[in-house]
């Protein structure tokens, strides 16, 4: 599929916008005292001492443990360190992706997602299982369908493992951990769909929980093992949790997450830039929480930030061309639309429910055009005026560029650092020039 997108010189031509009017940009740096977990691989083997069932098992007993498809730093090690210590007490460890439809909802394409997140059986030193083959073990109370995945059923225990943190599409007591791995991640691609459906009708906020405990009580599961990150996506806590407490104990958790969660240092923006979006950056390529759109059926809005355009740069690679969430973008490079498979991100849509987060966004050939259109997409007398922000993804909100209001508005901030200044810079194509930090991909 080709599309014909007008070219610099048409769209620059549509005001009298040049580079040059945009107000100067400041290098910006927010620090945060956090804590953070010392010794990884210790914390993770002393949470399953947490976990009762785990120390009944029988020598030989095979145990099955949930990898998802989020870019969590400490995830391999977490992994790696729970498979040594079960191996070490006489049990035998395999590893399942946990995703629903992510990489293309095939089994090739989800163990490539775990390969690119650095979970391979090499580096775990055991099985990597991946089927997307499920079986009805239950219903709720609306007679939906609830699927847990047969390469869990066939285990003789399951262990959740997962990420606690704020959810992109809802907000509740329980909302991204170990008790939506169990129904989305144990559930598949065709689980993942039926909870999404059922959510469209009640809200995730009554059906995960719900979901969750049938398939405590119908499956193996004997407990999860939840990480906790501080703002630098680090792990500031890794805890075991029983089966039999998820939904008393996760709130707590994701509570404590709160606390540490990485959002912009500033509320009120004209335009927004977002180097790059990905399945491993957030579920919905964007983080709702840090953009402030939720754009999903039956759910609140957040009160901030106020961001009035969004612009994207990139996909990740290990997005697979997967851009669901493109469609909370107001504008995108024409890179990244080049790179959208409508393949695996229909397949996602339709999944998990929210056609609006597909639709395809203004699309524009150079950051330089983004920029100089913005002044005529926010509402502002003058360009140099322009509140604007970029970032790498929404997971490293805490080091940027701003222009010179938003500059002006956090200068006296005990927790930003503002450092150089100087015009926004771009190249021949009008593709932005400046480092962001060490990790950007200018």
């Amino acid at each position: 599929m080709e599309f014909d997108f007008p070219g610099r010189d048409r769209l620059e031509s549509a005001n009298d916008v040049d580079v040059s009017d945009l107000p100067r940009a400041y290098r910006v740096s927010r620090t945060r005292t956090q804590p953070t977990v010392q010794n990884v691989p210790e914390a993770s083997r002393t949470a399953l001492d947490d976990i009762p069932k785990l120390k009944n098992l029988e020598p030989g007993s095979t145990v099955g443990i949930t990898a998802g498809s989020r870019g969590i730093h400490d995830l391999p090690t977490v992994l790696e360190s729970i498979v040594a210590e079960l191996q070490e007490r006489d049990l035998e460890p395999f590893v399942f992706p946990a995703m629903g439809s992510h990489g293309g909802a095939t089994p090739e394409g989800q163990r490539e997602m775990l390969r690119e997140l650095g979970i391979t059986p090499e580096r775990l030193g055991c099985e990597i299982r991946s089927s997307l083959a499920v079986e009805e073990v239950g219903t709720d109370s609306q007679g939906w369908s609830i699927y847990a995945a047969e390469d869990a059923l066939e285990a003789d225990a399951v262990l959740l493992v997962n990420r606690v943190k704020l959810h992109t599409d809802f907000q509740g007591d329980i909302e991204s951990g170990l008790c939506k791995m169990a129904v989305v991640g144990l559930g598949k691609q065709r689980g993942a769909n039926a909870m999404h459906n059922a959510a469209l009708d009640r809200g995730f906020a009554d059906v995960i929980p719900e979901w969750a405990s049938v398939l405590v009580d119908e499956t193996p599961i004997v407990g999860g093992v939840g990480i906790i990150e501080n703002a630098d996506e680090r792990a500031a806590a890794i805890e075991g949790i029983p089966a039999a407490d998820l939904l008393e104990e996760e709130p707590a958790l994701l509570s404590r997450s709160a606390e540490f969660f990485p959002e912009l240092p500033v509320d009120d923006l004209d335009l927004l830039v977002v180097d790059e979006m990905g399945k491993e950056v957030s579920g919905t390529g964007l983080d709702t929480n840090v953009i402030g759109r939720v754009w999903f059926h039956g759910q609140a809005e957040r009160q901030k930030p106020s961001l009035t355009r969004v612009y994207v740069r990139s996909l990740t690679p290990p997005s697979h061309g997967n851009a669901l969430g493109v469609g909370l973008a107001d504008l995108i490079h024409r890179d990244l639309a080049s790179e959208i498979d409508f393949g695996d991100t229909y397949v996602n849509i339709v999944t998990s429910g929210e056609p609006v987060r597909a639709k395809l966004p203004f699309v524009v050939p150079s950051d330089a055009t983004a920029f100089v259109l913005s002044a005529s997409m926010t509402g502002v007398a003058s360009a140099d005026e322009l509140r604007i922000a970029r970032i790498r993804n929404t997971m490293t909100p805490d080091e940027l560029w701003v222009s010179e209001p938003v500059a002006e508005e956090l200068a006296d901030r005990d927790d930003i650092e503002v450092h150089e200044d100087q015009p926004w810079t771009f190249d021949a194509e009008g593709n932005l020039t400046m480092a962001l930090d060490s990790a950007a991909h200018d």
